[in-house]
């Protein structure tokens, strides 16, 4: 699991990116297509074409870091538009990196009411 630190904001930058992109070509998508600062400390997120695997990336001040997941089965829950950007809180990137839709998540009980 990656820790975000507290006022770093999560980007996932919308439709299909080529996944053979390294931290270079990552930053450069960040900084033109996205219009944000990859060296801002914010974590941006990309998804590639099958959907199963996407990359982090993150500059901490020293560098850059690219994280990255491939989910044996399933895929990686993202919006439909082809472009732009859409901010996540920390806890939907942590049911992102799970495969848990973090558009509606769903509690696995029900409160019973008392009474």
């Amino acid at each position: 699991m990656i820790s975000v630190p507290t006022g770093t904001r999560v980007y996932l930058a919308l439709g299909r990116t080529d996944m053979r992109k390294g931290m270079s070509s990552l930053s450069l998508l960040v900084q033109e297509v996205l219009q944000k600062d990859p060296l801002a400390g914010h974590i941006f997120c990309f998804r590639g074409r099958k959907g199963d695997l996407i990359k982090l990336l993150r500059y901490d001040g020293d560098g850059f870091c690219l994280y990255a997941k491939r989910l044996e089965q399933g895929r990686f829950v993202w919006p439909g538009a082809r472009e732009g950007v859409v901010h996540l809180t920390p806890a939907q990137l942590a049911m992102l990196l799970e495969g848990i839709d973090w558009r509606s998540p769903q509690r696995t009980w029900q409160p019973q009411r008392v009474g």
